[in-house]
C-alpha cells in the first residue's frame, strides 16, 4: 500500500491504494465517481474509458501506479453541468439504449474531437473502434459526434463574433 496522488477532474487526491489496483476501482470505489463502468475487465470493450493526461485510455488495465501523478478526466468531469457539445448532441440523438457503455463512448469521442475537431468518417470509425455497444447504438453513436462537431462549429463561431 501507498499514498499516491492524483488529480481528478480538477480536484487534487491522495489515496492509500495498492499500486498495482486498476484505476477503475479508485475512481469508483475510492472517488466515488460511478460514471466509468467495468466492462470486460481486459481493456476491449471501452466502457471504463477516462482521459488521462487528454488521453482516451481504459481504466480497467491501468494501474493506480502508472496513472498516479496524472490529470484523472471522468465522464463526470468532462462538463459537470452536462453541456460538453457531446453531451448535448447525445441528447439530442436521443443514443442510449440501455446507458451502460455510453459513458466510455462518450470519452473516446471527447478525446478524438479535442484531437481532431473535424474528423472524417473513417476517423470517426478508427477513434471508436475500441468501444463495443451492446444495444447496437453505432448509427446513433455516429450520428451524434457529426452533431456534437456541428455543435462546436457553433460554439466557435459565436465566441469568434
Amino acid at each position: 500500500m501507498a499514498f499516491l496522488h492524483f488529480t481528478i477532474n480538477g480536484e487534487a487526491h491522495s489515496f492509500e491504494v495498492d499500486a498495482q489496483m486498476p484505476l477503475l476501482w479508485l475512481i469508483r470505489d475510492y472517488a466515488g465517481l460511478t460514471g466509468t463502468r467495468y466492462g470486460c475487465g481486459i481493456a476491449q470493450c471501452g466502457a471504463c474509458t477516462v482521459h488521462v493526461d487528454g488521453k482516451a485510455m481504459r481504466s480497467c488495465m491501468l494501474t493506480c501506479g502508472l496513472a498516479a501523478g496524472k490529470k484523472i478526466v471522468t465522464i463526470e468531469g468532462l462538463s459537470p453541468e452536462g453541456t460538453h457539445p457531446l453531451q448535448l448532441a447525445w441528447i439530442k440523438e436521443d443514443v442510449p439504449q440501455c446507458g451502460y457503455c455510453q459513458a466510455g463512448q462518450i470519452m473516446s469521442a471527447a478525446a478524438l474531437l479535442q484531437d481532431t475537431p473535424s474528423p472524417s468518417a473513417e476517423e470517426i470509425n478508427a477513434a471508436m473502434a475500441g468501444n463495443i455497444c451492446r444495444c447496437g447504438t453505432y448509427v446513433r453513436i455516429r450520428r451524434a459526434i457529426r452533431t456534437a462537431i456541428a455543435l462546436q462549429d457553433k460554439t466557435i463561431s459565436h465566441e469568434q463574433a
